[in-house]
């Protein structure tokens, strides 16, 4: 299987959806995952997943994938172990509210961030006040350990939610990743995001007949290896960055 149809599900944008795209895309920019264009690529900034099984889902692209009672099913199996756990750990959400009350606040945020619409009312506001207020005696080391221990035993047991692609455990390992090293900075705990892969970088889709000579001179020398490579260019025949700028010219 190398293409799919999506969307499987109509996607919107929530109240959080896009500004938390915005701060994913920074992050990625800055840490070399996706490239500096990236806020303006379709296939990276779309609510829709991209067909192609080779380029990632973008984790405001899993509602597409998805739809509702896959996220809703994950996240009531999370707070089932959470209820079943260790009084020091169940005891902080048992006096917010009981198993349903968590398991639909949590998969309002999550269907709303993953595009599935408007869903989490007081989007950032009311998150932070949560783990701010209701949450602050799990916002440290042992209480995020423990949080990710359970999530990641709940990933590894729902793979029947997670239809076949393959790409929808990495992206959820993704979302998952991003909002806890947020919350790691917030609450000055280890960064401990141990859900499994992520998303790896994006090559930029690089057309050298669309490009000017100047902006293919600015390209890197690892971009243009990797283009070049891509056209089926033997690049072991261009020693250095020129001489790849001179066959780049040439495309």
């Amino acid at each position: 299987m190398e293409n799919v149809v999506l969307p499987k599900y109509p996607t919107r944008h929530g109240y959080m959806s896009e500004r938390t795209q915005e701060a994913y895309i920074a992050k990625a920019v800055d840490a070399g995952l996706l490239p500096k264009e990236a806020h303006r690529m379709p296939e990276v900034v779309m609510l829709t997943a991209p067909e192609d099984l080779s380029k990632p889902i973008q984790f405001w692209q899993l509602y597409s994938v998805l739809g509702q009672d896959p996220i809703v099913g994950i996240v009531q199996r999370f707070y089932e172990r959470v209820f079943a756990d260790e009084p020091w750990f169940r005891s902080v959400f048992e006096r917010v509210g009981g198993l349903a009350h968590h398991i639909t606040t949590q998969a309002s945020m999550w269907i709303d961030v993953m595009g599935g619409g408007p869903y989490y009312h007081g989007a950032e506001y009311r998150l932070s006040f949560h783990h701010a207020h209701n949450a602050m005696a799990l916002m440290n080391d042992k209480g995020a350990e423990r949080w990710v221990n359970l999530m990641r035993e709940t990933l590894d047991t729902s793979a029947d939610l997670m239809t076949d692609d393959p790409r929808v455990r990495i992206s959820l390992n993704t979302f998952l990743a991003h909002f806890m090293t947020k919350y790691a900075d917030e609450f000055a705990f280890e960064d401990r995001h141990l859900f499994g892969e992520t998303n790896g970088p994006l090559k930029r889709r690089i057309n050298f007949m669309r490009m000017t000579s100047d902006a293919i001179e600015a390209l890197s020398t690892q971009e243009l290896s990797e283009a070049l490579s891509d056209l089926g260019v033997d690049v072991s025949q261009y020693p250095d960055k020129q001489a790849m700028v001179n066959k780049a010219l040439m495309m």
